[in-house]
């Protein structure tokens, strides 16, 4: 049976603009969760185990295929940190008090390299389908660019000279971390002729 349809576990829009953008050239039905869900606990170790907390969340909400990530950015020069707290570092500030606590926490720190890291799960008939996607970058002293959301003002992709906010989406979804993962799913899928 071939995947036709798919739920995003998730309460951010956009990342299911983004997903619904790579599946839908494959003529597959994206939709989000029912309004109102709320998503559970994010109790995970990693990246992997997080996403297999929302992808089993969605999928005993919504009996439907279910696709969730989890992704995050590691900072060397910080032990790996925000890591799996990237999205709530600053206490639930939102995104730009993340960003404003990211560089505090690099102020006067030479090593700058970061990575972005997405790990994703797809429950679909039963079965479990994991890949995982990742960007490797440095982190700017102030922020550029009005594209993207979370840390992309600050992510600096030297091969591209730009940071993740200034790419196009297409310039974006080719080369960011959930972009890699779902290219990797999309093979898999395709290695099953699930797609």
């Amino acid at each position: 049976m071939k995947l036709d349809s798919l739920c995003i576990a998730t309460s951010n829009q956009n990342k299911i603009r983004e997903i619904r953008r790579m599946f839908n050239k494959f003529g597959v039905t994206v939709s989000g969760l029912p309004l109102g869900s709320e998503m559970p606990e994010e109790t995970g170790s990693d990246f992997r185990e997080n996403a297999r907390i929302k992808a089993l969340f969605g999928y005993e909400l919504t009996g439907l295929n279910t696709l969730a990530d989890d992704s995050g950015l590691e900072v060397e020069a910080l032990n790996g940190a925000p890591g799996v707290h990237s999205a709530r570092w600053a206490d639930g500030g939102g995104d730009e008090a993340n960003n404003k606590k990211l560089l505090l926490a690099l102020r006067g720190i030479e090593n700058r390299r970061a990575r972005f890291r997405c790990s994703m799960i797809l429950i679909m008939n039963d079965m479990i389908i994991e890949a995982d996607g990742s960007c490797d970058g440095e982190i700017l002293e102030s922020p550029r660019g009005s594209g993207g959301f979370g840390y992309d003002p600050l992510f600096w992709i030297p091969e591209l000279g730009k940071t993740t906010a200034e790419l196009t989406e297409e310039e974006k979804n080719r080369i960011s971390h959930r972009g890699r993962a779902l290219e990797n799913l999309v093979a898999k899928l395709y290695a099953r002729r699930l797609l």
